[in-house]
């Protein structure tokens, strides 16, 4: 069974999130500037690369992040609202590799690539469990 004979290139995906404190490098640096961290960006720009995809699995499948590679462009204030955008580029059996942008509204922020492992989650679980 190929999980991803329903994916194609092209395809996209969005999430949207208002910057809020807990959001921002000084929620975690007290000593660093209130704006919208790093880490919650790509985290945003790997939900977006998800959505994308996640309709167009069978159930019980999912994906999940293999390799990211972003450039984090400009700061973003509290208050703005950033919406990433992940567009698959490239299937490769059950590797998704998805061009991801983030913008806050008034600029672009974020730009790079992401790849995307697509799993049975039962069988991803019971191995975690193994381990355990």
């Amino acid at each position: 069974m190929n999980p991803c004979v329903n994916i194609t290139v092209g395809m996209q995906g969005t999430e949207s999130v208002l910057v809020t404190p807990p959001l921002t490098v000084k929620h975690f640096m007290p000593a660093m500037p209130a704006v919208y961290g790093t880490p919650m960006m790509i985290y945003l720009m790997e939900v977006a690369a998800a959505n994308a995809i996640h309709p167009h699995l069978p159930v019980g499948w999912v994906s999940v992040g293999a390799d990211v590679n972003v450039r984090h462009l400009a700061a973003t204030p509290l208050g703005r609202t950033v919406t990433a955008t992940g567009t698959v580029i490239e299937i490769n059996d059950r590797l998704i590799r998805f061009r991801v942008e983030a913008h806050d509204g008034v600029r672009l922020i974020g730009e790079g690539t992401h790849l995307r492992g697509v799993i049975n989650l039962e069988k991803f679980e019971a191995k975690l469990a193994q381990q355990s």
